[in-house]
């Protein structure tokens, strides 16, 4: 609310018959000012998103007609991952043979390379599939970490799948190796 003071400044005149004339002050009520400062402030805070989430965002396969067309692919274009324990990476291509030949070790810094050799060389990109096996020993982070590199390459074909005994034992027995080597 605004007010004006009506006081006379003294009465003194200067000269003769000469009108003083009155001095107006005004003052300025701020109090509804910091009520509807704070009503602003309310209204911004509850209408702002702090932080988007964040998620990655996953290609679902299409149905098919019969269930045992859906989970077919091409062996020579799949490649299968495991992942250890201490960021330990193995793999191999096609099926896992009896002798485990085509059983290797790698690290997440090579897999990406594994990855774009694989993807290139596969005659038709639609018969390129990644089976991501995770060990009981491995951690979430690697989970996080080679889902990232599918994101990062491009594999839109992959699947999170169950590790088999065999390929456990392997990932086992290889991890052991390695850690004597080191040793």
């Amino acid at each position: 609310m605004a007010e004006l003071d009506t006081s006379s400044g003294g009465g003194h005149k200067k000269g003769p018959g000469v009108k003083k004339s009155k001095k107006l002050s005004t003052r300025v009520d701020l109090t509804p000012m910091v009520d509807l400062g704070f009503l602003l402030i309310t209204f911004f805070i509850f209408t702002t998103t702090m932080s988007q989430a964040t998620a990655m965002k996953l290609i679902l396969p299409k149905d098919a007609d019969k269930p045992e067309d859906q989970n077919k692919a091409k062996q020579s274009g799949v490649i299968t991952i495991l992942l250890g324990k201490d960021n330990h990476v193995f793999y191999y291509e096609g099926e896992l043979d009896i002798t485990a030949s085509n059983f290797k070790s790698s690290n997440f810094h090579d897999i990406r390379e594994v990855l774009i050799k694989k993807k290139y060389s596969v005659a038709q990109l639609k018969d390129f599939v990644v089976i991501l096996k995770p060990s009981e020993e491995c951690t979430y982070k690697n989970v996080v970490d080679i889902l990232d590199e599918m994101a990062i390459n491009v594999c839109t074909r992959y699947a999170l799948v169950d590790i088999s005994s065999i390929e456990s034992q392997l990932v086992k027995k290889s991890e052991e190796l390695s850690a004597a080597a080191n040793n």
